[in-house]
């Protein structure tokens, strides 16, 4: 594996800059799915970075710049995100995203690394490691998307307002500018440091033959996404995960926030649970480098998990 994906600073005729990321690899799944990963270069322990719905592994790039003096950091494309492949029968059932991971964890023969995911992020680090107890040494999971019921709900579009939203999502803009200017100027992407919204553009879009980009997650894949996020199992099966697991969220969340950190927490057997300050469910897009310090920190005590421990800070 090479450090390949670091950005490539490619500039246009114009001379503006381009956070562009090759992949320095890629990982078949056993379902056929090819999972392109990106080393993020960095010192130390290995650590996996899953991005959230709909976005790709370059959003998390601007925060493992602050992670790698303490990490080697690598990141991966979920199935239909960025440029990793589609499942052939397009079903999005999460337990396929652990799967994407896991198949990034055996190509680059990863030894215990430690996990950091956001939001659907999150939620595929803990099914990961239900699905191969003893994978990570320790997950960070910010806002992870777990519904707190034992009972999966039956995937559904149906009174779905993400599902609805995704459909509706703008998928093509004649220039990388006006995509820019376009999600500067609305929720929750006006809150994204101007990096990671530049990150965004110019990997979750593909250029076309004329000039303009289109998104790489498609409007439908990503509203089945939305079905299922709350018919997977990981809150019932929290219990069989037995490394120390930091369940972190922004203090200014309309998500997911302290009270249902609590709940994940309690079935934990070493957990972390963590408010960070003005910060919402997109804290990593919006300050990855007040996330990443609160990472190191986690998981720099990963050794001593005497107990559970709480901080709002």
């Amino acid at each position: 594996m090479s450090a390949s994906s670091a950005p490539s600073d490619a500039c246009d005729p114009d001379g503006v800059l381009h956070s562009l990321l090759q992949p320095s690899g890629t990982a078949t799944t056993p379902d056929g799915v090819d999972v392109c990963f990106y080393d993020l270069g960095g010192h130390g322990p290995d650590l996996v970075l899953a991005h959230a719905t709909g976005f790709c592994a370059a959003v998390l790039s601007p925060m493992a710049v602050a992670l790698r003096d303490r990490f080697h950091c690598v990141a991966l494309d979920l199935r239909a995100h960025g440029r990793s492949g589609r499942p052939a029968d397009r079903d999005f059932d999460w337990h396929g995203f652990a799967t994407d991971v896991l198949a990034v964890v055996d190509c680059l023969d990863l030894d215990s690394p430690a996990g950091f995911g956001h939001s659907c992020g999150g939620a595929t680090l803990l099914l990961a490691e239900q699905a191969r107890p003893g994978t990570f040494d320790s997950l960070y999971c910010y806002e992870p998307v777990v519904r707190p019921a034992d009972a999966p709900l039956a995937p559904s579009r149906n009174g779905n307002s993400l599902a609805r939203g995704a459909l509706r999502r703008r998928s093509a803009f004649t220039s990388r500018e006006e995509a820019l200017a376009n999600f500067s100027a609305k929720a929750p992407f006006d809150r994204f440091r101007s990096d990671v919204l530049a990150a965004y553009v110019d990997n979750g879009f593909a250029s076309g033959p004329e000039g303009g980009i289109s998104l790489r997650c498609r409007r439908e894949d990503e509203a089945s996404m939305y079905a299922h996020g709350f018919s997977h199992d990981a809150f019932a099966r929290l219990a069989t995960i037995r490394c120390p697991v930091t369940l972190a969220c922004g203090a200014e969340t309309d998500s997911f926030g302290p009270d249902f950190l609590a709940i994940l927490a309690g079935r934990l057997a070493s957990p972390t649970t963590l408010a960070l300050p003005g910060l919402g469910h997109f804290g990593p897009l919006e300050d990855p480098d007040a996330v990443a310090r609160s990472v190191t920190a986690s998981l720099a005590n990963r050794d001593n998990p005497n107990e559970a421990r709480t901080f709002c800070r």
